[in-house]
């Protein structure tokens, strides 16, 4: 797989909440660090997602905001 997004991190699917068209897919990429992403039932289905399948999260996002606790 060869993307432009550079922030490619690696893990293994916890867990998979399906609704009616789009499902929440949970990716543990270590360090106690869960990534969730909501993506379409039809890509869920296409790519073949299971808990326990290693799968790639990709950031591509063109601004990051810092914020603190007051």
């Amino acid at each position: 797989m060869k993307l432009s997004a550079r922030n490619q991190l690696k893990g293994t699917i916890i867990d998979i909440q399906e609704g009616a068209v789009n499902g929440i897919v949970k990716v543990d990429i270590g360090g106690g660090n869960v990534i969730s992403a909501t993506i379409s039932m039809n890509a869920i289905k296409e790519l073949e997602l299971a808990v326990g399948k290693e799968a790639y999260a990709v950031i591509k996002a063109t601004s990051v905001m810092i914020g603190i606790d007051e």
